[in-house]
């Protein structure tokens, strides 16, 4: 495998194995931006007018963007993508025993896979709301100890020795250790996080697999790894963002990477909100524009709305639609579904195909099976939400919704390269 593919694929474990939360994502694009010239805005702030690189974060989602090297009225290119990943996530009242054992209450967040989650050693991460004084700060919380762990039921003592029906209300909760007297979940996290357990107000904490991401296979050519739904976006599109800036077009490249979309979208920084459309106005507005600047602005952009795809997986080529076969490492993926759970439309195809021919990358084309249920990204809300002309694009991976996925190295840089083409097209 070349050197330059090698190194984006092990960029991709390093990315992931730093980033176990959506908070965690957004801290690690972050650092990323700012060590490549990106200023940090804050909303209740006033924002520069003058040409630069900035981006802002509105809790687990994220939006940068380049106004340099480009015109005032340049319309918007924009990579989209998701920062939350299905996994099991602490109750409120998380202090729970059962038979001697000392467990933490569990339930499960977006479509996870759930049989995946057992007898796996499991950390916790997320944020904190901490009191300090007569206001609330947060607090980035990870615990990359073998804390918990989901025990499968023995074999024989399953009805049919085939397994059980996972109950998520009975039977996703951690163990943690035994004995009758134990202290607070929530203050032993308190304790790792450095902060009063008594000035701990809320929290959002979520478990990850210990494992670390790895290059696997003989020749190395596969990425192993958690989250790789949405994350492998979340790095294309950071890396792609970073190429873009670099090659100013005629377009600002903007990366908008959005939390809960694995539960609908429907929060004050899921794609349903009006975070995008406010930080693109706000964009014209500093660049000298009025609210006619910014609707020309908007009917002359697009987005493409970037998640991982489904590749052919061997063992079950019969759940796939025949004549759509995708291969991991065979290229970025253009998905399209009639029925609109993919906004792609003809002009949007056009948009990533050049693209992906101007990268110098090969394009693959799915469609999901015709009766079988079709999942959804970001791509339809962003489109009716904004209006603006939107593709639905990917990297083809194995095991989606899995506590582990898999997917191609080589494909991790095509797909950044297809991104980045995408955001400075060739004249």
């Amino acid at each position: 495998m070349p050197s330059t593919t090698w190194a984006d694929a092990q960029g991709l474990c390093t990315f992931v194995d730093a980033s176990p939360s959506p908070f965690h994502v957004c801290a690690t694009v972050s650092m990323l931006l700012t060590g490549n010239g990106f200023t940090e805005l804050h909303e209740t702030d006033s924002w520069p007018g003058e040409p630069g690189r900035y981006f802002l974060v509105r809790g687990g989602s994220l939006i940068a963007w380049s106004t340099e090297g480009v015109g005032r009225t340049a319309p918007f290119r924009i990579v989209g993508g998701h920062t939350d990943s299905p996994n099991l996530r602490v109750k409120q009242h998380p202090d729970l025993s059962s038979a001697g054992w000392q467990l933490v209450g569990l339930e499960p967040y977006g479509g996870a896979w759930l049989n995946s989650w057992l007898d796996r050693d499991l950390g916790i991460s997320g944020r904190l709301s901490v009191r300090a004084g007569n206001t609330v700060e947060e607090k980035l919380v990870r615990v990359d100890e073998p804390i918990l762990r989901v025990p499968q039921l023995a074999i024989h003592l399953s009805e049919d020795r085939k397994g059980v029906h996972l109950d998520p209300q009975r039977h996703l909760n951690g163990v943690w250790g035994v004995g009758a007297d134990r202290r607070s979940f929530i203050d032993f996290v308190a304790e790792r996080a450095e902060v009063p357990a008594d000035a701990v107000l809320g929290w959002e904490l979520m478990t990850h697999d210990l494992a670390p991401s790895a290059l696997v296979g003989t020749e190395q050519d596969l990425v192993s790894a958690p989250r790789l739904d949405n994350q492998g976006t979340c790095y294309a599109g950071t890396q792609a963002l970073l190429s873009a800036v670099e090659r100013p077009g005629d377009q600002v490249p903007v990366l908008a990477l959005f939390d809960h979309e694995e539960v609908g979208s429907m929060s004050d920084r899921g794609a349903f909100s009006d975070l995008l459309s406010t930080v693109l106005e706000r964009i014209v507005l500093g660049r000298g524009g009025g609210r006619e600047e910014f609707l020309q602005t908007m009917a002359g952009s697009i987005c493409a709305s970037g998640d991982m795809a489904h590749a052919t997986h061997p063992n079950y080529p019969d759940r796939h639609e025949p004549a759509h076969h995708i291969a991991v490492n065979g290229g970025p993926v253009l998905k399209v579904n009639q029925n609109l759970r993919y906004a792609t439309d003809a002009a949007g195809a056009g948009a990533f195909a050049l693209a992906c021919d101007q990268a110098g990358v090969p394009l693959q084309r799915y469609v999901h099976r015709a009766d079988l249920p079709c999942g959804s990204t970001i791509g339809p809300i962003t489109a009716s939400r904004t209006g603006l002309s939107t593709v639905d694009v990917g990297a083809a991976q194995l095991g989606m919704h899995s506590s582990r996925e898999l997917m191609g190295a080589r494909d991790v840089r095509a797909y950044s390269d297809a991104l980045a083409a995408f955001l400075t097209p060739t004249a």
